[in-house]
């Protein structure tokens, strides 16, 4: 069995982050950089199938040179080997050019499982799964809280709005996009850090998967134009009494604002 599991490098969570000159990104320099939390659950559960039989995990990520740390972090934490696409075409790429890196990727190491989180830190966007699943031409489940073994596929239970639980049955290949709190993340040990540094990874550009010219900021449908720190407003209003007045209260504040 092969799994493939697709990771995202992304700022430290502890990081400050500060707006770059043109206003359309942070400033990346000086600043730590970690594997995208929904994205460690995600290798988490792609090693635990390994320890319970026989599997060989991948472990894929798009990005610049840095990006070989957090290849490297999980492949301290057990997976056999990387797939790191490292091409400066690839900057300013949107969602849809990053799934169809990461699908092409996909194709060429077949795999019977694809694991990846829910959505990044940075971007929240929740649309690469599914985009990646389409293009691979597999089915798929986005905020995935269980998963199991079941028959030739997997038992899915995804989060729903109001905490409702769905059940899905996917036969493999299949992709499963998974929400945090799956399960509890190891940690690299000395061993498996040592261990690593003699596990390949496999360095690939956009042209090597054939999409030299559908990457990067030209070939992008959606761009960032602006980013800003929010204007800081008036301070807030402090609505008291019982609970039917402190809703009709409400209410009427909405109204005020035209929102309702």
């Amino acid at each position: 069995m092969k799994i493939l599991v697709c990771m995202k490098q992304v700022p430290h969570q502890d990081a400050r982050l500060d707006i770059d000159g043109d206003g359309t990104w942070i400033k990346e320099d000086g600043i730590k950089f970690e594997i995208n939390s929904y994205d460690t659950f995600a290798l988490e559960e792609a090693l635990r199938i390994k320890d319970a039989g026989e599997a060989e995990v991948v472990v894929v990520s798009i990005g610049p040179d840095r990006v070989t740390q957090a290849l490297r972090t999980a492949l301290g934490m057990g997976a056999d080997r990387a797939v790191h696409v490292n091409d400066d075409a690839v900057a300013g790429s949107d969602a849809l050019a990053i799934a169809k890196l990461l699908a092409a990727v996909a194709k060429e190491e077949s795999p019977d499982l694809v694991l990846m989180g829910l959505m990044s830190d940075d971007g929240n966007a929740t649309a690469v799964a599914p985009m990646v699943a389409e293009l691979m031409g597999i089915p798929s489940a986005t905020g995935v809280m269980k998963a199991e073994a079941e028959g030739d596929g997997y038992r899915c239970e995804r989060e729903l709005e109001g905490g409702a639980l769905e059940v899905v049955d996917l036969p493999t290949p299949c992709l499963i996009a998974v929400q945090s709190g799956l399960n509890q993340v190891r940690y690299a040990s000395l061993k498996g850090i040592m261990a690593a540094k003699k596990k390949p990874i496999d360095t690939k550009g956009a042209g090597d998967l054939g999409l030299a010219d559908q990457v990067g900021t030209a070939a992008a449908k959606a761009q960032i134009e602006k980013i800003y720190q929010p204007a800081k407003g008036e301070g807030a209003e402090i609505i008291e009494g019982s609970t039917d007045e402190v809703v009709s209260q409400l209410v009427g504040k909405i109204k005020e604002l035209g929102l309702l």
